[in-house]
């Protein structure tokens, strides 16, 4: 076996079952891209969102998700990536100490000392893999990473290729799976900026809050299971994030929130035997669920006593 061979055998041991082919084939029309987000993934994503990244991916650029927090950007960025690539893809948390050993790989010590910085040494990280593997990787919050890290993502997206020194060896991208979606909250403040040359490289597609009626659709499709959440039980709901949304509250309740909580008043109205999901169990749920800071929780019993029409202890 070559070198190049061990590295390659390596990635498929450690991460090949899990960066499986998760469809037939990949799925790249928008089209049937968003019917399919739809139907297998539970998710709602426009079709120009999908055609703008997906040209972004034939011009090899990567693509920005930007947005606030329970938008849907990281579950709509990792299901695009696996239609795109047909494969599942890697999702890489930001954080400040990442660099290039945390994603790209680096050398075992005990088996360094004793047979060099070689391949025998070498341990694959999950960039590297999606690579070899031909899949995408989904960088979630790249804001919250240094700016040395910005530029060696986006060096990599651009030349579609890595390079390690220490193997004198450039690892190339054999197919177009291998895409990047990074996804961005402006509002945070424990983050970075992102430089001007990162932004000239990147398309950039924002996200905001849905619609209502988009809204009380996710409810109703990430909610498909009993007890039943009527009509009136959703309107509460949206009446309710809507409250707070426009508050002073610190943190703004997303989507997901709004799923969050739709399920957890099926699971309390499931232990209380009943078939169908009130007001009693949204008022038992709500603040556990939208208040994520002490300091909200005053604001949070008094949009939920305003809708709900309880008082909440």
């Amino acid at each position: 076996m070559t070198p190049e061979d061990k590295i390659e055998a390596l990635v498929h041991e450690i991460y090949g079952d899990y960066a499986r082919a998760s469809i037939d084939a990949p799925v790249r029309d928008p089209r049937d891209a968003r019917r399919i987000l739809e139907e297998k993934f539970g998710l709602l994503a426009d079709e120009k969102t999908i055609a703008i990244t997906y040209a972004a991916f034939l011009a090899r650029r990567p693509v920005l998700f930007e947005g606030p927090p329970g938008t849907g950007k990281t579950e709509i960025g990792e299901a695009l990536l696996e239609l795109w690539s047909g494969r599942r893809p890697f999702v890489l948390p930001c954080s400040e100490n990442y660099d290039e050993y945390k994603v790209i790989g680096d050398f075992h010590p005990l088996m360094a000392m004793k047979k060099g910085f070689n391949e025998e040494s070498f341990i694959p990280r999950p960039l590297l893999a999606a690579m070899i593997l031909d899949t995408g990787v989904l960088i979630d919050e790249i804001r919250r990473s240094s700016e040395e890290f910005q530029n060696l993502l986006l060096d990599i997206s651009d030349k579609r290729r890595i390079i390690v020194p220490e193997l004198r060896r450039t690892f190339t991208a054999r197919g177009v799976g291998f895409q990047m979606i990074f996804t961005s909250n402006p509002e945070d403040i424990a983050q970075n900026d992102l430089s001007d040359a990162f932004l000239r490289r990147v398309v950039r597609v924002r996200f905001t809050y849905p619609s209502r009626e988009i809204e009380a659709k996710i409810i109703r499709i990430r909610s498909k299971r009993n007890p039943v959440i009527p009509p009136e039980t959703t309107r509460a709901i949206l009446d309710v994030i809507s409250l707070l949304r426009r508050s002073g509250v610190q943190h703004k309740p997303g989507t997901a929130e709004a799923v969050l909580w739709a399920r957890m008043a099926q699971e309390v109205a499931k232990l209380e035997g009943s078939n169908t999901v009130g007001l009693s169990h949204l008022a038992e749920t709500g603040l556990s669920v939208l208040a994520k800071r002490e300091e909200d929780e005053d604001e949070v019993r008094e949009a939920l006593s305003r809708v709900l029409g309880v008082r909440i202890d």
